[in-house]
């Protein structure tokens, strides 16, 4: 049971929770991503049924062995209440379990719209809180501080979007050269972490940016926080990938797997065991 809304949390803060995590199971954080095809090749339903039995088979099979389980919030949207009545289950189900989740839903706003944002998906005793959720700077960094404050105040974590490996991401992020886009809101990042110990706020950093990072001068290793880092298995990032991006703070990466270990369902076992190949591959 979750307790009620503005109740004061009885956690210790996110980064001291996902290292002792990462500690027990290792760095792979799995993506919940119920696409219409995925569901179909699992033989279910593209319906909130469907996306209910999809989701809590990943979470029993995989959630024992992952760092975190990151469910892609856009595919519940598309089913409308019934479909974001699943992903609370979900996301109550996992924290009974103890399993650390990442809402991947990109919020960004001003005011008191971002105020609502922080509060639907941070906010203590809230249906669709998660223990993270990733966050969109481009209304300006600042724009997030609703749900930067909020974060550290219930123990939760965000993680912004920095260094993205979609080619149109270019136009906007590596704006700047030296002086960047990117390497302004990884500057952000990492003063609100000063001091802090474990930091609550991480970055979002494709793993298949290359030497972007470096190229565009980024101090990843002094970030003090976690990175979420998409494109592990079917988008191409492997080991080699990984060192090529994110050199030495790699130990605070996140790497991320979907379709590569999804593809494996519906079985159990076999969903368990393409996870636990995929963390230890990239051990």
């Amino acid at each position: 049971m979750r307790p009620e809304a503005g109740a004061v949390p009885v956690r210790a803060p996110f980064g001291e929770r996902l290292a002792a995590v990462r500690a027990a199971r290792g760095s792979l954080c799995v993506g919940i991503d119920p696409h219409p095809g995925l569901l179909a090749d699992w033989g279910l339903e593209d319906s909130p049924a469907g996306l209910e039995r999809f989701s809590l088979t990943v979470l029993d099979a995989v959630g024992p062995v992952a760092a975190a389980l990151k469910p892609q919030v856009a595919l519940y949207e598309r089913h409308g209440g019934r479909g974001l009545a699943v992903l609370e289950t979900l996301l109550a189900r996992a924290a009974d379990a103890g399993v650390l989740t990442i809402a991947d839903a990109k919020r960004g706003d001003i005011g008191s719209t971002m105020q609502a944002y922080a509060d639907a998906w941070l906010g203590e005793g809230r249906p669709l809180a998660a223990d993270a959720v990733t966050l969109n700077p481009y209304l300006g960094f600042e724009s997030l501080r609703p749900a930067l404050d909020l974060a550290a105040a219930t123990g939760r974590g965000v993680f912004v979007l920095a260094l993205t490996s979609n080619p149109e991401g270019r136009s906007v992020q590596h704006v700047g050269g030296a002086a960047s886009v990117a390497r302004s809101i990884a500057l952000a990042a990492a003063a609100e972490n000063a001091g802090r110990g474990r930091g609550h706020v991480g970055l979002v950093v494709g793993a298949t940016v290359g030497d972007a990072a470096q190229g565009l001068g980024l101090d990843l290793a002094g970030l003090n926080g976690p990175i979420l880092a998409p494109g592990v298995g079917a988008q191409g990032a492997g080991p080699r990938e990984l060192r090529a991006a994110f050199g030495d703070a790699l130990p605070s990466v996140l790497p991320t797997s979907s379709r590569a270990v999804l593809a494996a369902g519906p079985d159990a076992a076999a969903l368990r065991t393409a996870a636990e190949r995929t963390r230890d591959e990239l051990a």
